[in-house]
């Protein structure tokens, strides 16, 4: 049971320091606030220990009785919020006792204002995909409360650590999200509870001892055999055509779906080698990369150079959506023989590691290319096969020789 304290103290009046205002000081867990009684007194005439007005006065037995009344009074306001089973903080207890309504935040208001700023902001502080992944966060969130609780919304203030123990146990099982989507999930809905708490509209947080962990992914990526499998593919229909080849335009760039959707003619430049070059600032990361077009990759932008969609859309290639171009290349997967689920980011992680890392492109090359921050998410893409290892190996071991070689000649 939270306990409180109560004082009545006197502030003098500026114009004349003579008279003071009474003023009750409420105080719970460390925080106080402060209301004015609206009673004065002579200065003179408070006591700072008994905290009353000293003489047998009419006028001061009086004070004294208002005084023991808002006391009362506030010990009522206590009991009521105790009995009601709300939470009993200084602010509570001083809107109970002015006889303020308490404003009551829900949970989905202060989601879908979040949401709705960020759609606001898309372009300059967050990108589509991101307003998007909170979009679907907010409808999870809408669904688990109708799974556990039956219920539409919930105030900010009821939300404890069983409701996010039992939000994550609907994720990871009703839903079937792995551990990083249901993590990731998570985390959106605590930055939603972030500014419940910056608003002060919870008092105590409910994520206080909550602990998550991102897993780490052995990315997969194409070989050379199957990138080459899935380029020399004769497709009937013109659609996995399309799209295989603006995925096979990836794995030779690196370029991430959304950066190639927006992808313009402005956007392809001379390099300093006298070659075409892709100039973009990555859509995610908003980090500049410098891409060298390699023969690959230019003979598809040749290709589609005057496709009905690139002219009216000014784009150099025709990327269809995204859910619809990840399901045409599960299809070209299949087709291909490719023995695991392909997707758009496939393109990227074969340009780190089969295009680039494993032909001998240093790491922090890779790095600028990709646009990346730093060299360690570079290095979570690069999974260097073991024809390079044994490359690089028999390197070694020539030196080796050649040193042993060198010493019995001397």
């Amino acid at each position: 049971m939270q306990t409180y304290s109560l004082l009545f103290y006197p502030k003098k009046a500026k114009n004349n320091p003579k008279t003071s205002t009474i003023y009750l000081r409420i105080t719970v867990a460390g925080r106080r606030t402060e209301i004015s009684t609206g009673q004065t007194v002579k200065t003179s005439q408070w006591s700072i220990k008994s905290r009353k007005v000293t003489g047998n006065t009419p006028k001061a037995q009086q004070l004294n009785s208002l005084l023991e009344s808002s006391r009362a009074k506030l010990f009522k306001c206590y009991n009521a919020l105790f009995n009601e089973g709300r939470e009993i903080t200084c602010e509570n207890l001083r809107n109970k006792y002015l006889g303020i309504e308490e404003r009551k935040v829900s949970l989905i208001e202060v989601f879908k204002d979040h949401n709705s700023k960020m759609k606001e902001l898309i372009g300059k502080e967050f990108s589509k995909g991101t307003w998007e992944r909170y979009e679907t966060s907010l409808r999870h969130t809408q669904a688990f409360m109708k799974w556990k609780y039956t219920i539409s919304d919930i105030e900010v203030r009821h939300i404890n650590p069983g409701f996010i123990a039992d939000y994550e146990f609907y994720l990871r099982t009703v839903r079937n999200c792995s551990n990083n989507s249901a993590v990731k999930y998570i985390k959106n809905f605590q930055k939603i509870i972030n500014i419940c708490l910056d608003n002060e509209w919870v008092s105590k947080n409910p994520f206080a001892n909550y602990k998550s962990k991102i897993e780490t992914i052995d990315v997969r990526f194409l070989t050379d055999l199957q990138l080459k499998k899935i380029q020399s593919k004769k497709f009937i229909s013109e659609r996995l055509r399309i799209v295989r080849d603006i995925f096979v335009f990836c794995c030779y760039t690196g370029l991430a779906y959304i950066d190639v959707k927006n992808l313009t003619k402005h956007k392809i430049t001379r390099g300093i080698d006298g070659g075409l070059w892709i100039k973009i600032k990555r859509t995610k990361t908003k980090v500049e990369a410098s891409i060298p077009i390699l023969a690959d990759a230019q003979k598809i932008l040749s290709r589609y150079e005057n496709h009905p969609k690139c002219v009216d859309e000014n784009t150099v290639l025709p990327v269809l959506s995204n859910q619809k171009t990840n399901e045409y290349l599960k299809e070209i997967g299949a087709l291909c023989e490719i023995d695991f689920d392909i997707t758009f980011h496939t393109a990227r992680h074969t340009f780190a590691t089969t295009v680039t890392l494993n032909n001998g492109v240093p790491l922090e090359t890779v790095s600028k290319m990709l646009g990346h921050t730093n060299i360690r998410m570079t290095q979570h893409y690069a999974k260097i096969q073991d024809k390079k290892i044994s490359e690089d190996m028999l390197s070694l071991r020539k030196q080796l020789k050649n040193k042993i070689n060198t010493r019995l000649f001397l």
